[in-house]
């Protein structure tokens, strides 16, 4: 009997200690439940089956800023392994696939943004992790089928090639992510899953620099090959999320699940589009309609409007960036305009931004708007003001000649993706506050509450072994008694 409890008592011990070492640099309010709920799954036999229910939703706690003069990105922490080690993500509703940087990568900065300890990943030091091979359905279904010279055991790779023309090439693997599953108001729970992502080999172009360096991209594309899918094909939660990027504090809100409160008007998605495109209809200045067509915003190569939050500024094609150009800059005549680092028309301006230059708001389907104003649409650098708006003609690839609205234009705006019915939609509101997602289970809201993430340390080689001979030493109680 002594030894029945002894191994239920390492049990305990095994299961509290693996939850406070991940909890560096995330509000500790979040893991204080954690320990005790995983406990209380691991003794009840009566607990649900995990792929028969779904969730209230997730808290992806996120830092970082959308302003451009200070490198504007917003990024999440997130664990991967056994045992689990913090890797920092950028968040970016523009990409499909999660990946971090593998130890096979020579090039990759061990610090990064703010000078946050930067981790590269080993599936060989995660109990749980294990490679994709080209075999499985995973690896043809993210290729669209069978690819030459990858069949059998062969690894599967990928190339992802962002905008800027950077990219990151790695192959597939699969390991344990945890996440922060909303469980009360304003409280978490720890869970996790098993999601394939990237294991990147070789980066380029910024996510390479020391100064905007990550471990890697947190993709929340509509494939099926992101974290959302997956989670969802699982059943652990609705294909639905939220973000809310506060540009005045930093960090924001970023949930998975369905959002009830504040209510959203919603717009069509662009269907048989790979990212999130919506029709624009017109661009108000001020109290002024630029004078185009709605055939500018609905035919040709431009599909729609792209929301991606993994972009700063905002990017207009000509046709419509010089209209707007030209109305804004009416309102001061007198400027003296310079070019700053070979993109951004800059100006020096003593007043106040918002009595001297007017808001603009563009509208969409469904009388959905979104209402930029000058202290959002205009950055300081050094003593002058620069303009996010940018020309995408004049962009290096030429497949940037379309609208694409980033940070710029998200940034205090909660804006909900709802994958289920095609459809987004955003309204003003406080990041810095909190939002309710519905349980769909008991059918209770449940707040899901504001974050702004500081540098954390990783998972140390000591606690990593130090977990290593716990299990061993439980393993030796459990089958051997």
């Amino acid at each position: 009997m002594g030894k029945f409890n002894l191994r239920y008592f390492l049990l305990l011990i095994l299961v509290v200690w693996s939850v406070n070492v991940t909890s560096e640099g995330v509000i500790k309010v979040n893991y204080k439940f954690a320990g005790s709920e995983r406990n209380l799954r691991a003794l009840k036999a009566h607990d649900e089956m995990r792929h028969l229910r779904i969730l209230a939703g997730i808290d992806l706690p996120i830092g970082g800023t959308g302003r451009p003069d200070s490198i504007g990105l917003y990024f999440a922490k997130i664990g991967i392994g056994t045992p689990p080690y913090n890797y920092y993500v950028q968040v970016d509703t523009g990409s499909d696939i999660m990946w971090v940087n593998c130890i096979a990568c020579q090039e990759c900065p061990r610090r990064g943004y703010h000078g946050l300890e930067l981790t590269l990943y080993n599936p060989r030091d995660s109990l749980t992790g294990k490679l994709i091979f080209c075999g499985q359905s995973f690896c043809k279904d993210f290729n669209g089928g069978s690819v030459p010279g990858c069949f059998g055991n062969n690894t599967c790779n990928y190339k992802q090639v962002y905008g800027d023309g950077s990219y990151s090439r790695g192959s597939f693997v699969e390991d344990v992510v945890q996440y922060d599953q909303v469980s009360g108001d304003l409280e978490t729970k720890s869970a996790n899953e098993s999601v394939i992502f990237g294991c990147g080999a070789s980066q380029s172009g910024d996510l390479i620099s020391s100064d905007e360096a990550f471990d890697g991209i947190l993709g929340f594309g509509k494939s099926n090959s992101s974290m959302l899918s997956q989670l969802a094909s699982s059943g652990k939660v609705k294909n639905m999320f939220a973000h809310c990027l506060d540009g005045v504090n930093g960090g924001g809100i970023f949930a998975i699940g369905s959002v009830v409160q504040p209510k959203v008007n919603m717009t069509p998605l662009v269907p048989n589009q790979p990212h999130y495109n919506v029709n624009m209809m017109a661009v108000e200045v001020g109290n002024q309609f630029l004078n185009l067509s709605v055939d500018v915003f609905m035919n040709g190569e431009n599909n729609g409007v792209i929301i991606d939050s993994g972009t700063t500024l905002a990017y207009l094609p000509e046709v419509i960036y010089g209209p707007l150009m030209k109305k804004i800059l009416s309102w001061q005549p007198d400027l003296k305009l310079r070019t700053v680092r070979d993109e951004y028309t800059c100006f020096k301006y003593s007043g106040s931004v918002d009595d001297g230059f007017p808001q603009v708001t563009f509208h969409f389907k469904n009388s959905l708007s979104l209402r930029v104003r000058p202290h959002e649409y205009l950055f300081p650098y050094e003593d002058l003001f620069c303009i996010g708006w940018q020309n995408s003609a004049n962009q290096s690839r030429d497949k940037w000649n379309l609208t694409l609205f980033g940070d710029l234009v998200l940034s205090n705006k909660l804006v909900v993706y709802d994958l289920e019915n095609q459809a987004i939609g955003w309204t003003e509101y406080n990041c810095s506050s909190s939002i309710e997602l519905k349980d769909e289970i008991t059918g209770s809201v449940r707040l899901v509450g504001a974050h702004s993430l500081s540098s954390g340390s990783s998972l140390t080689p000591q606690m990593a072994l130090t977990f290593l001979l716990l299990v061993a030493l439980l393993h030796n109680y459990l089958f051997n008694w």
